[in-house]
Formats: C-alpha cells, structure tokens, sequence
C-alpha cells in the first residue's frame, strides 16, 4: 500500500489572516447579552456566514493577479495640483490614449453613461444628437439626431439597446439607432434608471409620477404617485435596486414597487436636492443641495455621517468602484479618495473645464477613467485608483464576444429577479412566510362574525346591538318569507313536489 500524501496548502493561514482583516466588517454583537433565544440563534447563523464571506474573500484576493494603483505625491506636494498634461506624460501609451477631448459645441450641454462591462459610451445632447461608440479604439456604433430636447441618456440589458428620455416621451433604440418602441406611458420624462437584475427602466418626470417598465415584456408594471412634485434628482442602490429620489423640499425618498408609500423619507437639505450617489455596497448615499453642501449618509442607520462645504451647489455625482467620490461645481470636477471613512481636507484630483458647464458625469467600470460631458462636448479624464483591476467574465466581461454576449442576455433573463422582491433589507427575502389555517365561515361563532374592530367607532357597544339584532331580524324574515310562499302555494293549488307523467296513477281523495 502506498502512504497517504498530507494535504499542504498553496496559500498560508496567516497570510489569510492578515488580508481577512482589510474585509472585517468590526466585532460582531455580544451574544451573552441577548435573552432572546430565536433572535440569537439567527445572529449566531449571520456571523458564521460574515466569517465565512469574509475568509473566501481573503483566499481569493490574495490569487487575484492585478492590483490597483493609485497617485502618490512626494514630500510639500499635494495630488490634487496634478494636471491631466503631466499624468499623460508619465503613463504608457495605451493609457495615455484614454484621455481625450471631443469638441460639439453646437449640441451641448451632454449627459454621458459608460456600459456595465466599461467598454462602450454613451452621449446625448440637450439638443437632440446621440452617439454610441467604443471608446477605446474609437469606432463608431450609431449616431443620430431625434430633432428633440434630451433630458437624460441610459444604457439597457447590453449595448445595443439604449433608453433616450426626450421632449415627451421615453424611446428605445437599438445599436443601428432605429427606433424600436415609444414608451407612452413615460410622459415628459427628466431621469432614467436601468435595473439591470430586474430588467426594469425607471423614470420620473414633471407629472412627478414614478414609473415601472419591464422591457422583458414591454409592459408597465407600476405607476406610484410622489405627491412631491417633480423630483430633482435620482439614482438606484446597486445593493438592493431601491430608487432613490431627491425633491425640492430637502428630502430624499426611497421608493420599491411593491409599495405605494416611500419605504423611507428623509430630510437631507434645507432647499432642493441637486444630486445623488450611492456607493456599490449600498451602505453609503451622498447628497448635494443648494444650501452649497454635500453631506454622507449611512443608509443603514440614516444618519449624517460627514459634511462638506463647497463654495457653489453640486450639479452631479458619481462613485466608483474602488469608491472614489466625484462631484462637480460648475465647470469643476473634484475627485476625492476614502471620503466616506474620515473627513478630508482637500480632494484626492481636480480638473477644470475652462467657459463651459458640466452636465454629466460617470466613471468607467475596470478602467481609470472619468467621463464629463459638458456644455463644450466631452472629456475622459485620468483617475489612478478608480477602476477595479480584476473583474468576473461570468459577470461582466469587458472583452466578451458576440457569443458570450448573447449567451450572458440569455442567463440574465432566466435569472431575472421580480420586482416584488426589491426590499431595503435583502436577507429577508430567503425567509418563508409561516402558513395560517384559514377558518371556514360555517365554523365561525356568531360573536366570531360580528365583532370585528375596523375603525374607531365601529365596535361601540350601540353598534354592536345594532348588528346583533339585524342579525336576528334577519333570521325571523327569512322564516316569514318561506312560511307565506308555502301559504301561497298551497292557496293556489300548487304542489310542493313537482308534478311527473306518472301522477295520473296516483289515487285521489274525493
């Protein structure tokens, strides 16, 4: 018999050790301290799963090949005095490629939006000209012009259809630039979300109504009114596809379609809300209001978490994968690093765009870029540190060809989520409801069916009275009406058994 071979591991326990802690999410809760046995049970099920996220994640960053970068500065210099010009000139030339400029001043201000995968862009002017091309090697995918004001741009399930928020309606079209559908139940639409998961496009308009489409389907899954008038701002939570909204009284509600109220309101600003963001753990929004400030929340606790200033209101806001901040003030965009960990006193990067207004703004996934879209055309900026360096084919592959792309469409429809489980709180959804036994009306009790406690009033005890004796009043009317049917009946000369051919025979009395 041969010897049995130890086991040796590739990686070593302690080198798990110390990365598990970058993914520690703090101490867990004291269970001595909690009598319940049902709530403790199910926190002592939640930490062996934390410990066990957080051990693969470990594993698996320390196999992952690549690693981000970002900027360093030497002793008495800042990052943030760094121009575009000196970072092109220090990087390779594919990178340096990245950063460019297109001049369309005749159709701005622009809105941009990059794809999921990072791969293809998206620019769509006020005044009606659309574009989609691969950015990295510049060839063009469409480009047309709707002879319509454009309010808002946005990529669907894959990049060849896209969803375009015009003068009246919301339009698909396809990756020619056909129009394929008129949304008219979209009317006069200002913002644009896509849940991708879901297969949901949603939008808000000046009707101040905030709509559900399944393009799955081509049908309106739901129509829920805000009662707040049209909304300023909007974005989704990529954790949990909760749309959030910004109104011009300072608040921010977040809304589900399964519900017909906001599952949570919150009073952020002192005047209209210009801007949202949510980062891609769904545990931390930003905001921006006219009263010049741009606040962090905890979307867990909702609570002010940091607070900065600026010297004008912020227009727009995107978060990057690596959580980078981007925020843009009139023609500046100030990029700042760890802003929802501590309060920083400068940002990470700035750029001006000199004479023109920033109107869009997004970064590219696994790339560090930044794309503005102003009232000059469009810039893509250098950002070190703001894409992901490794990424999942299976999830988003941003070198996919035209067979994994149609293989990819086809999985995300099979795993399509509904929208009836878009909820603030995810785990709850793995938890069955407990079925209750129904009771038979025969099997009720008289008080069972009568006392019944609606509405304040409704069980006083005149009421109560009232019913009992209808009850009664009913059962005595009930016996009257048969016992003068049978009078009548018999009156009339009319049997109480239907007559047969057979009753001839029958004898008679004389």
């Amino acid at each position: 018999m041969g010897r049995k071979r130890k086991k040796t591991n590739i990686i070593d326990a302690t080198e798990i050790k110390k990365v598990s802690k970058t993914f520690a999410r703090g101490e867990g809760p004291d269970l001595k301290t909690i009598q319940d046995k049902k709530l403790k049970r199910e926190l002592i099920v939640k930490e062996k799963q934390n410990a066990q996220a957080i051990r693969s994640a470990a594993f698996n960053q320390l196999l992952l090949p690549e690693e981000r970068g970002c900027l360093e500065a030497d002793e008495g210099e800042r990052t943030l005095k760094f121009k575009q010009t000196e970072i092109v000139k220090h990087v390779d030339v594919g990178s340096a490629r990245k950063h460019f400029s297109l001049n369309l001043p005749h159709h701005g201000p622009y809105r941009c939006a990059y794809s999921r995968n990072g791969r293809k862009l998206l620019i769509g002017g006020a005044k009606g000209h659309v574009a989609t091309f691969d950015w990295q090697t510049g060839q063009l995918g469409c480009e047309f012009h709707a002879k319509e004001t454009i309010r808002d741009i946005v990529w669907l399930h894959n990049r060849d259809y896209i969803a375009v928020a015009q003068k009246k309606y919301a339009y698909i079209y396809d990756g020619q630039g056909t129009e394929l559908h008129r949304l008219k139940n979209h009317i006069n639409p200002v913002h644009l979300e896509y849940l991708p998961y879901h297969w949901l496009l949603v939008s808000t308009g000046a009707t101040g109504f905030l709509k559900y489409h399944d393009v799955s389907i081509g049908k309106l899954v739901v129509e829920l009114k805000t009662r707040l008038g049209q909304p300023h701002s909007m974005t989704h939570n990529p954790w949990n596809a909760v749309v959030h909204l910004g109104h011009s009284n300072g608040t921010v509600t977040m809304w589900s379609p399964s519900m017909k109220e906001p599952l949570v309101k919150m009073l952020c600003h002192h005047g209209p809300v210009t801007a949202l963001a949510v980062d891609r753990s769904g545990r931390h929004m930003v905001t921006c209001g006219l009263d010049k400030q741009m606040k962090v929340w905890d979307v867990r606790t909702y609570k002010e978490s940091l607070a900065y200033y600026s010297h004008r209101p912020g227009s727009n806001l995107a978060i990057s994968q690596t959580g980078l901040l981007a925020a843009t003030f009139g023609g500046q965009v100030q990029v700042w690093k760890d802003a929802f960990k501590t309060k920083q006193k400068a940002p990470y990067m700035t750029h001006l765009v000199e004479g023109a207004t920033i109107e869009g703004l997004d970064f590219a996934n696994f790339e560090d870029v930044l794309g503005l879209g102003h009232s000059k055309g469009f810039t893509s900026l250098l950002i070190p540190g703001a894409g992901e360096a490794n990424y999942d084919a299976l999830e988003l592959n941003p070198f996919e060809s035209k067979r994994q792309k149609q293989e990819s469409e086809v999985k995300m429809l099979l795993n399509k989520i509904q929208p009836e489980l878009i909820t603030l709180d995810q785990g709850n959804i793995h938890q069955m409801k407990e079925e209750v036994e129904e009771k038979p009306l025969d099997s009720l009790d008289h008080k069972e069916l009568i006392l019944k406690f609606k509405m304040k009033g409704k069980n006083s005890a005149k009421r109560r009275f009232h019913r009992r004796e209808k009850h009664i009043h009913d059962e005595k009317r009930q016996k009257v009406r048969a016992a003068l049917e049978k009078a009548k009946k018999e009156k009339e000369g009319i049997p109480e058994e239907p007559r047969t051919i057979l009753d001839r025979f029958k004898y008679k009395e004389a």
